[in-house]
């Protein structure tokens, strides 16, 4: 069928799979042109088909040479419609992993489950027998609890009190103001349950147990913290709980786990176009007006770049680079600049339906965001027939 992009409410609903694959190796090609990375022998990769977790995976196949496993959640395509974004991704990237002579295995199916954590345990130890990384990068609206069989919802809402902030939609680039109310206390523990911490200690204690990690493993979660113009709606509302519990897992992990071969970490990434960003109110319009400022004084990255940055200077570094107070890598340090967030801020204050175009990178935005799914990618016939 010929696949165009249907998107709505900055939702895109279909993908294109010959443009996924071109911006899967495009990532592959980055990484090659850079320096090796001593990197793990071995990645299990959580959340392995879109964003930072699909780039940790690119890292370490082809900037380490590791034999990697990628766990995700997608859909296939059918006779009716396309497959998901990281259904043709994951196909993407095995292809080409095979082709370099580095192992790839995935399983799709729902990473909060016990039967995929069983499942993943089955396959390491079949094909690598045990991991020396483990990237933990899921990003679900809910969770079925494997214990309980309740079913948690996140949601994007402020704490305490309603939060206005101008918005903009994406196709349009009409800047608008929208207030968000704010969440109950059972929207704050769901969110929590579903993007906190929990499951993540919960893959490392059934790996342990199962004697899957290999000796001084290395275990890290991605969060944000993100400035103040966003910090109601993201840092101190129901996503920032979730995070605050995330972070507060990998201390608890290196407690629980010290002296047994296991060591956590958080990386604090910037902000990025991504499926969950693009529908976070106040966020889009943040990141136009971000990647304007920090394209023009060249030192924008996307996920891939932040990935390597991260292998390279932080975990697999002869001396990385020192985190932050909290035990924190920093890979948000250009995005908080001090010289970047006042240019931000004073565009923030200028920004309207007239002037967005001129001001900010909202287009950079859509190519972005497009990207995602496969669409606007060079080399790609969009007018033609494609096996979905």
């Amino acid at each position: 069928m010929v696949v165009k992009p249907k998107i709505r409410n900055n939702i895109c609903l279909t993908a294109h799979p010959t443009g996924c694959a071109r911006q899967v190796y495009e990532q592959i090609e980055y990484v090659r042109a850079n320096k090796p990375i001593g990197g793990p022998e071995s990645a299990l990769i959580i959340g392995s088909s879109n964003g930072y977790g699909l780039a940790a995976r690119i890292v370490s196949a082809f900037g380490s040479g590791s034999n990697t496993l990628g766990i995700a959640y997608e859909k296939a395509g059918s006779d009716k419609r396309p497959g998901t974004a990281g259904w043709y991704n994951n196909l993407a990237f095995e292809e080409e992993a095979w082709k370099a002579g580095v192992g790839a295995w995935s399983l799709n199916g729902d990473a909060f489950s016990d039967e995929m954590k069983e499942q993943t345990l089955s396959l390491i130890n079949r094909h690598v027998k045990t991991v020396d990384l483990v990237v933990y990068s899921i990003a679900a609206p809910r969770r079925i609890d494997a214990e309980t069989g309740l079913i948690y919802s996140s949601a994007l809402k402020p704490i305490g009190k309603p939060f206005s902030s101008k918005i903009v939609d994406m196709q349009s680039g009409v800047v608008a103001e929208q207030t968000a109310e704010p969440a109950t206390e059972e929207e704050i523990q769901h969110t929590v349950k579903v993007m906190g911490g929990e499951d993540w200690m919960k893959w490392i204690e059934v790996l342990h147990a199962g004697k899957a990690l290999s000796p001084g493993a290395v275990t890290v979660a991605f969060s944000y913290i993100g400035p103040s113009l966003t910090a109601p709606i993201y840092r101190e509302g129901t996503i920032g709980k979730a995070k605050e519990d995330l972070e507060q897992t990998a201390q608890s992990m290196n407690e629980r786990f010290a002296g047994r071969g296991v060591r956590a970490v958080v990386s604090v990434n910037k902000a990025l176009v991504t499926r969950a960003s693009a529908v976070i109110p106040a966020v889009p319009l943040y990141i136009s007006l971000l990647y304007r400022v920090m394209k023009r004084k060249g030192i924008h990255e996307g996920c891939i770049h932040q990935m390597y940055r991260l292998f390279r200077d932080y975990l697999y570094a002869e001396n990385p680079k020192a985190p932050d107070s909290q035990g924190r890598i920093r890979l948000d340090d250009w995005e908080m600049r001090e010289d970047v967030q006042q240019e931000v801020m004073d565009l923030w204050e200028k920004v309207s339906s007239q002037n967005i175009e001129e001001l900010s990178d909202i287009e950079g935005f859509r190519e972005e965001f497009l990207r995602h799914h496969g669409f606007g990618m060079q080399g790609v016939d969009y007018d033609s027939d494609v096996a979905v």
